[in-house]
């Protein structure tokens, strides 16, 4: 697995990179947001780690930028632990963050978790190509269209669109959605499913009208609409 870490924390840097090499992970570095930009053009990643204090650009601009050009998973490293900069974080296109100081094992059990879900691991073989309504789930290839269109979505927004979409008419709880999404013990916001709901809607969703795909059932959670 090749993972990116951008920081400019030289001493955090260092024990990351020697933390993932003893795992086999292959570990680049960048200590800027353009440098970032510049390898994230060039090189495949499996999993970004972005700083949002970086000494050239705002963390927030490089995470905007990198979904501009890429899908690939996006967590974010932040010190800074009010709950708008977490959102800020999500609704820029990141799939997950921890807050300085972090845990590594917690740190590691995120990466696993979001790695696990966009590599596809555990889908049968009839469930490679899901056909819903409108839409078309590639579930191996992790690519979604929309009447003919092809939607670009982060991992977890795809996660959440093939589990909403699958159960139609199922009713999830934020609770569940984010045992079942995130695959571990999250320690953060109910608010994280919202974001990410809403920036599913934003793709997927006419905006001229009201919602016609993922509804919600006041006081209780998120369903897909039954197919016709």
């Amino acid at each position: 697995m090749k993972v990116l870490i951008v920081d400019d924390e030289l001493l955090l840097i260092k024990g990351l990179k020697n933390s993932f090499e003893q795992d086999s992970y292959e570990v680049d570095l960048a200590l800027e947001g353009n440098e970032a930009l510049r390898k994230v053009s060039l090189n495949d990643y499996d999993i970004i780690l972005l700083d949002l204090i970086l000494p050239d650009l705002d963390g927030l601009e490089v995470c905007q930028k990198i979904r501009e050009i890429s899908n690939v998973p996006l967590l974010i490293l932040t010190a800074n632990n009010e709950d708008m900069n977490k959102i800020l974080s999500l609704e820029y296109g990141a799939d997950d963050y921890v807050t300085k100081p972090f845990n590594i094992l917690e740190l590691k059990a995120r990466i696993k978790a979001i790695l696990r879900r966009t590599k596809g691991i555990n889908q049968k073989p009839n469930e490679q190509t899901v056909i819903v309504d409108d839409f078309v789930i590639n579930a191996l290839g992790r690519k979604v269209s929309l009447q003919g269109q092809e939607i670009n979505l982060t991992a977890k927004e795809f996660d959440l669109l093939l589990l909403l979409a699958t159960n139609p008419g199922k009713v999830y709880s934020r609770e569940e959605l984010l045992e079942i999404i995130w695959g571990y013990e999250y320690f953060g916001d109910l608010r994280t499913v919202d974001v990410h709901v809403r920036r599913l809607r934003e793709k997927i969703e006419n905006k001229n009208k009201s919602y016609e795909y993922i509804l919600t059932k006041w006081g209780v959670g998120y369903y897909f609409r039954n197919a016709h």
